[in-house]
């Protein structure tokens, strides 16, 4: 009876003493093996500690993100009653108007359009408005002076005590606004900001009818606490007029649900490499187990079970897993000091570098998971190996259909796979898509594996020469590593390449043409009565009005009779939220423009005889606010409300300088409505603009310019920072590639000593050894490499044409870079492999020593 116990026990301490054996030998070339998964585990370590330390960072200053313990805002004037409500709340209270408006400055003679702010009280009551010199942040609002950004000040060479105008009103520089609460890199390139007392914003002259003005007040409560109670009393009160409300906890929320993306996304890229890595982990396993072979037989000749032989290597797998977590763990930590850094032009909070032990922790099991489940396809053919194999030569691995346990690895990795791409992505829709995306390009690279192999053996070029002959065998022989070098650098490939071309799709998308006639300036914020004057002033400059359009103001104020209060009430309504949100700005017309085209319903172009109004709404827009043909929809424009039918959907052509529109309305019902206008021209020099743009300035004050050229330089400037961003994550997989790459080949050079050092012995040379391998690893880097750019290819077409909805037209030049790169890569690290086997003698080699 105990020896019957003794039998089926497993006994722990002796596999463990036994995995600890067996692997004396085998020690640097398991840590080989897992070394590919270093660098993922890095990736997302220092991710997830970058994630932690800024959900950290921005509960503690949100306050300082906000200013104020409280914010109301509004695009409109204050209604007197609620202004009064307002006025009561509240220990200390500040009030800010702003506004577009171009400014000039008098010393260098130039202009910009940029975001004025009137500001009046003591805001920000948390953080401060940064500046140099210091005390301009507060001392500016007790006279005619006023801030303003870095941005600008470089750009026009401005100097502390030199002049700004806005509007008919010239300020003195009392500082250079460095940052300001909730202000980030990218978005004073954008909008430069300039702060100026409150009480000159009238006699600038700007603030006139139809102008467009965000109203906002900041409170400051001697007890914070009670700011979310009182926000919950007063949102019936403030959603009626039209007010949007933040608090301290709600810019926590926001600020930290708009910073997840970038963590998410960021975690995708880190989860890229890692799978890259999982790859090498699976085929270097497969290899060692393949080596073990006759170990493991000898086991089974001396009593080992297959469940006990098995445990022995899977304890090997999991220790080189853990400790190769632990660096990987470590190195991320590391990196994490650097994302900050990296991501500070994008990030409106200062990120502190504090380790994340969650993150280490979090780190180190994923990468203990992965191996292990990624080593299991390989490892579970051990349960196979019979005591029979010490006698036998070969070993042939059982079929996917003979082992059922294999189905059970790979939908164990499926699901893993779908699983972490849902925490990333949090949509199981988009998680599936990444997973399928991962599988189809594997499959397609396995499968060009198997079609190489399969056309070298059936058209053998047999009257080529011995060496070239030789490489291309190398390809098809027993222990060869055409699958994982062609999947490993094809994935690695895929990866470099298809972010080439998005980057390259994105700067395209937003490039203005030199050439015709298409506009590259904007004026808007015309007056109707200004209208005349201004294309006037235009034509004298000897520029053309290449289009004037009218742009009304409004809100859906009901959708097939549902206002925003049912929708709110009632999920069942098949209406978005997202149509009451926000203010439309449209315009009415009797013709589509060239940019336009009718993709369902009937277009038409006046109001019927039966005085029946029928509206177009681009078809995207309808589709997320959910509204079909044949819907009523009643829209609110300045207080009258004006009764609809959706007659058509337009598809926009988003990328063509024009003014589009989400929504158009016929002629003959808007032309009585308050409305701006717009003008586009085009300035054939930076000379011409900078001239018309003075004058512009100095007639209607009022009216906005933005140079379309200067735009286009900015959006380069922010592509090439979240360039930079994207850029530097990619690093980890492309790097991870490479030492996939590097340990796959070394793992062929030890199934290649034996050939080599018969070649040796029967006479062969070390330059025709050379050339064999180099014509092998060329092969493979080659078809790897080529496979992975037309699978790029046929991933960045799918994402110009459904998602940016943009030609693609690639450069293929720097694709053929990549190509000879990859390929000569993959030769270079071949031979330096191979150059220990050659260095020495054949005997020295047989022996081991």
């Amino acid at each position: 009876m105990e020896e019957q116990k003794d039998k089926t026990r497993l006994n722990l301490p002796w596999l463990f003493k036994m995995a600890w054996r067996d692997s004396r030998r085998s020690r640097p070339r398991l840590f080989l093996f897992v070394s590919s998964i270093i660098l993922g585990i890095a990736a997302l370590v220092a991710i997830y500690s970058f994630g932690d330390n800024l959900r950290k960072d921005i509960d503690n200053q949100a306050a300082s993100l906000l200013g104020a313990d409280l914010s109301i805002s509004s695009n409109k004037p204050i209604p007197e009653d609620i202004g009064r409500l307002l006025d009561s709340l509240g220990n200390d209270r500040s009030e800010q108007r702003s506004f577009a408006s171009m400014i000039y400055f008098p010393k260098s003679r130039g202009t910009r359009l940029a975001q004025v702010k009137a500001l009046g009280g003591n805001f920000p009551y948390y953080g401060s408005l940064e500046t140099s010199p210091v005390q301009a942040g507060m001392s500016f609002r007790k006279g005619k002076e006023a801030l303003v950004d870095k941005t600008l000040m470089m750009q026009f060479n401005a100097s502390v005590g030199d002049s700004v105008k806005v509007g008919e009103v010239t300020f003195k520089i009392a500082g250079i606004l460095e940052k300001a609460p909730g202000q980030t890199g990218i978005s004073a390139s954008v909008a430069p900001v300039v702060y100026i007392p409150s009480k000159y914003v009238e006699q600038t002259g700007l603030l006139k009818k139809g102008s467009r003005i965000n109203y906002q007040y900041f409170y400051k409560f001697n007890k914070p606490e009670e700011v979310e109670g009182l926000v919950k009393r007063l949102e019936p009160q403030l959603e009626k007029a039209d007010l949007n409300h933040q608090t301290v906890e709600e810019q926590k929320r926001d600020t930290g649900r708009s910073f997840e993306d970038l963590t998410r996304f960021l975690s995708l890229v880190g989860f890229v490499a890692l799978l890259l890595g999982c790859i090498g982990v699976a085929s270097a396993i497969h290899i060692y187990i393949r080596e073990k072979l006759a170990t493991i037989a000898i086991l089974r000749c001396l009593g080992v079970k297959a469940s006990q032989a098995f445990i022995i290597y899977l304890i090997q797998i999991v220790g080189i897993g853990l400790i190769g977590s632990i660096i990987g763990a470590v190195l991320g930590t590391v990196v994490q000091q650097v994302l900050p850094f990296v991501l500070k032009d994008i990030l409106p909070v200062d990120i502190s570098v504090i380790i994340s032990w969650r993150a280490i922790f979090q780190g180190v099991v994923l990468g203990v998971i992965i191996s292990v489940l990624f080593a299991l396809l390989p490892l579970v053919s051990v349960r196979n190996i019979s005591p029979l194999n010490t006698l036998r030569i070969s070993y042939h691995e059982t079929h996917l259909f003979k082992d059922p346990l294999k189905w059970l690895v790979y939908a164990l990795i499926l699901l893993f796979v779908v699983g972490f791409s849902y925490l990333q992505l949090n949509s199981w829709r988009e998680a599936i898509y990444f997973t399928i995306a991962v599988v189809v390009a594997f499959l397609i690279l396995t499968g060009t594996s198997a079609l190489l192999i399969w056309l070298v053996r059936r058209f053998f070029p047999s009257s080529w020469s011995y060496l070239w002959r030789q490489g291309l065998a190398n390809l098809f022989r027993p222990n060869n590593q055409t699958l994982i070098l062609i999947v490993s650098i094809g994935l690695g490939t895929v990866f470099i390449s298809t972010l080439f071309l998005v980057q390259d799709i994105l700067l395209n998308r937003v490039a203005l043409s030199a050439s015709g006639n298409q506009p590259n300036m904007v004026l808007f914020d015309i007056q109707t009565n200004q209208k005349p004057a201004v294309a006037a002033l235009t034509r004298s400059h000897g520029l053309p009005v290449i289009s004037e359009v009218p742009i009304i103001t409004m809100r859906i104020e009901e959708v097939n009779g549902y206002s925003a209060a049912d929708v709110r009430k009632d999920s069942t309504i098949k209406v978005s939220r997202r149509a009451f949100n926000s203010e439309l700005r449209v315009t009415y017309r009797d013709t589509l423009s060239a940019s336009e085209r009718i993709t369902k319903g009937k277009w038409i172009g006046r109001v019927t005889p039966e005085g029946l109004i029928n509206v177009s709404l681009e078809e995207g827009y309808a589709n997320r606010i959910h509204v079909g043909i044949g819907d009523k929809i009643t829209f609110n424009v300045q207080g009258a409300l004006i009764p609809t039918v959706v007659s058509s959907f337009r598809e926009v052509d988003w990328n063509r300088i024009q003014t589009n529109f989400r929504l158009v309305f016929p002629a003959g019902v808007l032309e009585d409505a308050p409305q701006f206008h717009v003008l586009m021209t085009r300035a054939p020099d930076s000379r011409a603009s900078a001239k018309f743009q003075q004058a512009v300035v100095q007639s209607f004050p009022n009216i906005s310019v933005i140079d379309l050229e200067l735009v286009l330089s900015v959006l380069d400037e922010i592509l090439d920072k979240i360039g930079f961003v994207i850029q530097f994550m990619a690093a980890f997989s492309i790097i991870t590639g490479l030492i996939v790459l590097v340990a796959s080949v070394l793992i062929s050079k030890y199934q290649r000593i034996q050939e080599s050092v018969l070649l040796r012995t029967l006479g062969g040379s070390k330059r025709q050894i050379l050339i064999i391998t180099a014509l092998e690893y060329f092969f493979l880097g080659a078809f790897a490499a080529a496979t992975g750019i037309i699978l790029s290819l046929a991933g960045s077409w799918a994402l110009a044409k459904f998602s940016f909805k943009t030609s693609f037209s690639p450069d293929l030049l720097p694709l053929l870079i990549l190509f000879f790169l990859i390929s000569c890569l993959t030769v270079i690290i071949g031979l330096i492999n191979s150059r220990g086997i050659l260095n020495r003698p054949p005997l020295q080699i047989l022996r081991g020593d």
